[in-house]
Protein backbone atom coordinates (compact mmCIF):
# COMPACT_ATOMS: atom_id res chain seq x y z
CA UNK A 1 0.00 0.00 0.00
CA UNK A 2 1.39 3.37 -0.99
CA UNK A 3 2.16 5.32 2.19
CA UNK A 4 0.68 8.76 2.71
CA UNK A 5 3.91 10.73 2.29
CA UNK A 6 2.30 14.02 3.32
CA UNK A 7 1.10 12.60 6.63
CA UNK A 8 4.59 11.30 7.34
CA UNK A 9 6.30 14.55 6.34
CA UNK A 10 4.20 16.89 8.43
CA UNK A 11 4.25 14.59 11.45
CA UNK A 12 8.05 14.77 11.37
CA UNK A 13 7.93 18.57 11.10
CA UNK A 14 8.88 18.72 7.42
CA UNK A 15 6.83 21.05 5.21
CA UNK A 16 4.35 19.81 2.62
CA UNK A 17 3.25 22.37 0.04
CA UNK A 18 0.05 22.17 -1.97
CA UNK A 19 -2.79 23.97 -3.64
CA UNK A 20 -6.55 23.75 -4.19
CA UNK A 21 -8.50 22.51 -7.20
CA UNK A 22 -11.71 24.38 -7.96
CA UNK A 23 -12.12 23.27 -11.58
CA UNK A 24 -13.97 19.97 -11.85
CA UNK A 25 -11.66 18.67 -14.56
CA UNK A 26 -9.39 15.61 -14.33
CA UNK A 27 -7.05 17.09 -16.97
CA UNK A 28 -6.52 20.22 -14.87
CA UNK A 29 -5.90 18.00 -11.84
CA UNK A 30 -3.34 15.98 -13.78
CA UNK A 31 -1.54 19.09 -15.00
CA UNK A 32 -1.42 20.54 -11.49
CA UNK A 33 -0.12 17.25 -10.07
CA UNK A 34 2.62 17.13 -12.70
CA UNK A 35 4.02 20.45 -11.42
CA UNK A 36 5.36 18.80 -8.27
CA UNK A 37 3.01 19.82 -5.45
CA UNK A 38 3.14 17.53 -2.41
CA UNK A 39 -0.65 17.56 -2.22
CA UNK A 40 -3.71 18.88 -4.02
CA UNK A 41 -7.06 19.43 -2.37
CA UNK A 42 -10.23 18.99 -4.42
CA UNK A 43 -12.55 21.72 -3.17
CA UNK A 44 -16.12 20.44 -3.26
CA UNK A 45 -17.22 23.16 -0.83
CA UNK A 46 -16.77 25.98 -3.33
CA UNK A 47 -16.04 24.21 -6.63
CA UNK A 48 -18.74 22.74 -8.94
CA UNK A 49 -17.37 19.19 -8.65
CA UNK A 50 -19.49 16.04 -8.58
CA UNK A 51 -18.49 12.73 -7.03
CA UNK A 52 -17.74 10.85 -10.25
CA UNK A 53 -15.56 13.67 -11.57
CA UNK A 54 -13.77 13.89 -8.24
CA UNK A 55 -12.95 10.17 -8.32
CA UNK A 56 -11.38 10.58 -11.76
CA UNK A 57 -9.44 13.60 -10.51
CA UNK A 58 -8.00 11.42 -7.73
CA UNK A 59 -6.98 8.85 -10.34
CA UNK A 60 -5.05 11.43 -12.37
CA UNK A 61 -3.43 13.01 -9.31
CA UNK A 62 -2.07 9.69 -8.03
CA UNK A 63 -0.22 9.10 -11.30
CA UNK A 64 2.29 11.45 -9.65
CA UNK A 65 3.83 11.54 -6.14
CA UNK A 66 1.04 13.89 -5.07
CA UNK A 67 -1.52 13.22 -2.32
CA UNK A 68 -5.20 13.79 -3.24
CA UNK A 69 -7.16 15.44 -0.46
CA UNK A 70 -10.70 16.78 -0.47
CA UNK A 71 -12.66 19.48 1.30
CA UNK A 72 -16.16 18.14 1.82
CA UNK A 73 -18.98 20.57 1.13
CA UNK A 74 -20.49 19.86 4.54
CA UNK A 75 -19.55 17.69 7.49
CA UNK A 76 -21.53 14.46 7.69
CA UNK A 77 -20.72 10.76 7.89
CA UNK A 78 -22.20 10.25 4.43
CA UNK A 79 -20.14 12.98 2.76
CA UNK A 80 -16.90 11.80 4.33
CA UNK A 81 -17.55 8.14 3.52
CA UNK A 82 -18.27 8.85 -0.13
CA UNK A 83 -15.13 10.91 -0.79
CA UNK A 84 -12.91 8.38 1.00
CA UNK A 85 -14.45 5.51 -0.97
CA UNK A 86 -13.72 7.55 -4.12
CA UNK A 87 -10.03 7.52 -3.20
CA UNK A 88 -9.20 10.59 -1.10
CA UNK A 89 -6.06 10.34 1.01
CA UNK A 90 -7.29 12.94 3.45
CA UNK A 91 -10.37 14.91 4.40
CA UNK A 92 -10.63 18.56 5.39
CA UNK A 93 -13.90 19.54 7.05
CA UNK A 94 -14.80 23.23 6.75
CA UNK A 95 -15.56 25.61 9.59
CA UNK A 96 -15.04 23.33 12.58
CA UNK A 97 -16.02 25.25 15.72
CA UNK A 98 -16.67 22.62 18.42
CA UNK A 99 -15.24 19.42 19.85
CA UNK A 100 -18.37 17.57 18.81
CA UNK A 101 -17.81 18.45 15.16
CA UNK A 102 -14.18 17.32 15.35
CA UNK A 103 -15.28 14.04 16.93
CA UNK A 104 -17.81 13.51 14.12
CA UNK A 105 -15.10 14.05 11.52
CA UNK A 106 -12.74 11.53 13.12
CA UNK A 107 -15.50 8.91 13.51
CA UNK A 108 -16.49 9.32 9.86
CA UNK A 109 -12.88 8.93 8.66
CA UNK A 110 -12.05 5.82 10.69
CA UNK A 111 -13.13 2.22 10.34
CA UNK A 112 -14.28 0.46 13.55
CA UNK A 113 -13.35 0.27 16.32
CA UNK A 114 -11.90 3.80 16.10
CA UNK A 115 -14.82 5.07 14.04
CA UNK A 116 -18.00 4.25 12.16
CA UNK A 117 -16.92 4.28 8.51
CA UNK A 118 -18.61 1.38 6.75
CA UNK A 119 -16.74 -1.18 4.67
CA UNK A 120 -17.91 -1.40 1.09
CA UNK A 121 -16.90 -1.23 -2.54
CA UNK A 122 -15.11 1.69 -4.13
CA UNK A 123 -11.92 2.73 -5.91
CA UNK A 124 -10.13 3.42 -2.60
CA UNK A 125 -7.63 0.53 -2.93
CA UNK A 126 -6.68 1.71 -6.43
CA UNK A 127 -5.88 5.15 -5.06
CA UNK A 128 -3.30 3.58 -2.72
CA UNK A 129 -2.19 0.93 -5.26
CA UNK A 130 -3.26 -1.95 -3.06
CA UNK A 131 -6.10 -4.43 -2.51
CA UNK A 132 -9.21 -3.96 -0.40
CA UNK A 133 -8.17 -6.16 2.57
CA UNK A 134 -4.87 -4.31 2.93
CA UNK A 135 -6.64 -0.97 2.66
CA UNK A 136 -9.18 -1.94 5.33
CA UNK A 137 -6.32 -2.89 7.64
CA UNK A 138 -4.21 0.23 7.15
CA UNK A 139 -6.54 3.06 6.12
CA UNK A 140 -7.02 4.38 9.65
CA UNK A 141 -3.29 5.07 9.83
CA UNK A 142 -2.92 6.53 6.34
CA UNK A 143 -5.92 8.87 5.99
CA UNK A 144 -5.10 12.45 7.01
CA UNK A 145 -7.81 14.05 9.17
CA UNK A 146 -7.84 17.85 9.02
CA UNK A 147 -10.10 20.32 10.81
CA UNK A 148 -10.43 23.71 9.15
CA UNK A 149 -10.27 26.66 11.50
CA UNK A 150 -11.98 29.65 9.93
CA UNK A 151 -14.10 31.23 12.66
CA UNK A 152 -13.19 33.08 15.84
CA UNK A 153 -15.45 30.77 17.87
CA UNK A 154 -13.08 27.91 17.05
CA UNK A 155 -10.28 29.69 18.91
CA UNK A 156 -12.41 29.79 22.05
CA UNK A 157 -12.73 26.01 21.77
CA UNK A 158 -9.32 25.30 20.30
CA UNK A 159 -8.03 23.04 23.09
CA UNK A 160 -11.24 21.01 23.02
CA UNK A 161 -11.05 20.65 19.23
CA UNK A 162 -7.37 19.81 18.92
CA UNK A 163 -7.38 17.35 21.82
CA UNK A 164 -9.77 15.01 19.97
CA UNK A 165 -7.87 11.75 19.33
CA UNK A 166 -7.44 11.19 15.60
CA UNK A 167 -7.21 14.83 14.54
CA UNK A 168 -3.94 15.02 12.62
CA UNK A 169 -3.84 18.65 11.50
CA UNK A 170 -5.69 21.91 11.41
CA UNK A 171 -5.81 24.30 8.46
CA UNK A 172 -6.54 28.00 8.79
CA UNK A 173 -8.66 29.80 6.23
CA UNK A 174 -7.59 33.43 6.74
CA UNK A 175 -10.33 35.00 4.57
CA UNK A 176 -13.25 33.55 6.49
CA UNK A 177 -11.49 33.87 9.83
CA UNK A 178 -11.07 37.61 9.30
CA UNK A 179 -14.66 37.92 8.11
CA UNK A 180 -15.89 36.18 11.28
CA UNK A 181 -14.24 38.97 13.27
CA UNK A 182 -15.82 41.69 11.15
CA UNK A 183 -12.46 42.44 9.53
CA UNK A 184 -11.62 42.81 5.86
CA UNK A 185 -11.06 39.33 4.39
CA UNK A 186 -7.48 38.68 3.34
CA UNK A 187 -5.03 35.83 2.73
CA UNK A 188 -2.38 38.28 3.96
CA UNK A 189 -4.14 39.62 7.07
CA UNK A 190 -2.60 42.76 8.58
CA UNK A 191 -4.99 42.64 11.53
CA UNK A 192 -3.67 42.38 15.08
CA UNK A 193 -6.67 40.28 16.11
CA UNK A 194 -5.84 37.67 13.48
CA UNK A 195 -2.21 37.36 14.52
CA UNK A 196 -3.15 37.08 18.18
CA UNK A 197 -5.60 34.28 17.36
CA UNK A 198 -2.95 32.46 15.31
CA UNK A 199 -0.56 32.60 18.26
CA UNK A 200 -3.20 30.94 20.44
CA UNK A 201 -3.83 28.29 17.78
CA UNK A 202 -0.14 27.60 17.19
CA UNK A 203 0.54 27.06 20.90
CA UNK A 204 -2.49 24.76 21.17
CA UNK A 205 -1.15 22.69 18.25
CA UNK A 206 2.11 22.26 20.14
CA UNK A 207 0.28 21.18 23.30
CA UNK A 208 -1.80 18.56 21.56
CA UNK A 209 0.60 17.30 18.89
CA UNK A 210 -1.53 18.54 16.02
CA UNK A 211 0.12 19.86 12.85
CA UNK A 212 -0.67 23.53 12.12
CA UNK A 213 -1.55 24.47 8.56
CA UNK A 214 -2.55 27.66 6.78
CA UNK A 215 -3.57 28.92 3.36
CA UNK A 216 -1.49 31.64 1.70
CA UNK A 217 -1.63 34.03 -1.24
CA UNK A 218 2.01 34.26 -2.30
CA UNK A 219 5.13 32.11 -2.39
CA UNK A 220 6.81 34.63 -0.10
CA UNK A 221 4.14 34.06 2.53
CA UNK A 222 4.41 30.29 2.12
CA UNK A 223 8.16 30.48 2.79
CA UNK A 224 7.59 32.73 5.80
CA UNK A 225 4.99 30.37 7.27
CA UNK A 226 7.31 27.40 6.81
CA UNK A 227 10.06 29.31 8.59
CA UNK A 228 7.62 30.05 11.42
CA UNK A 229 6.94 26.34 11.84
CA UNK A 230 3.74 25.73 9.86
CA UNK A 231 4.37 22.39 8.06
CA UNK A 232 1.06 22.16 6.15
CA UNK A 233 1.02 25.12 3.75
CA UNK A 234 -1.12 25.81 0.71
CA UNK A 235 -1.33 28.57 -1.87
CA UNK A 236 -4.39 29.85 -3.75
CA UNK A 237 -5.98 27.49 -6.33
CA UNK A 238 -6.02 26.48 -9.99
CA UNK A 239 -8.50 29.24 -10.86
CA UNK A 240 -6.30 31.95 -9.37
CA UNK A 241 -3.19 30.61 -11.12
CA UNK A 242 -4.95 30.65 -14.48
CA UNK A 243 -6.45 34.11 -14.11
CA UNK A 244 -3.25 35.69 -12.77
CA UNK A 245 -1.13 34.23 -15.58
CA UNK A 246 -3.66 35.29 -18.19
CA UNK A 247 -3.88 38.79 -16.72
CA UNK A 248 -0.09 39.13 -16.63
CA UNK A 249 0.10 38.16 -20.32
CA UNK A 250 -2.67 40.55 -21.26
CA UNK A 251 -1.09 43.43 -19.34
CA UNK A 252 2.31 42.76 -20.94
CA UNK A 253 0.97 43.19 -24.47
CA UNK A 254 0.38 46.65 -25.97
CA UNK A 255 -2.34 46.75 -28.60
CA UNK A 256 -2.89 50.52 -28.62
CA UNK A 257 -0.43 51.47 -31.36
Amino acid sequence: MTPNHVKRRIRSGKPAFGSLLNFGDPLVAEMMASVGFDWLLVDTEHGPIDLATMATMFATITRYPCAPFVRVHALSEENVKRVLDAGAWGVLAPNIRTREEAELLVRACKYPPQGVRSLGAGRFPLSFKTDAPTYFERANDEILVIVQIEHHEAIKNIDAILSVPGVDACYVGPNDFCASLGLAPSLEPPHREFHEAMDVLFKACRRHGVVPGIHCQTAETVNRRIAEGWPLVGMVNDQRYLVSAARAARDAVTTDR
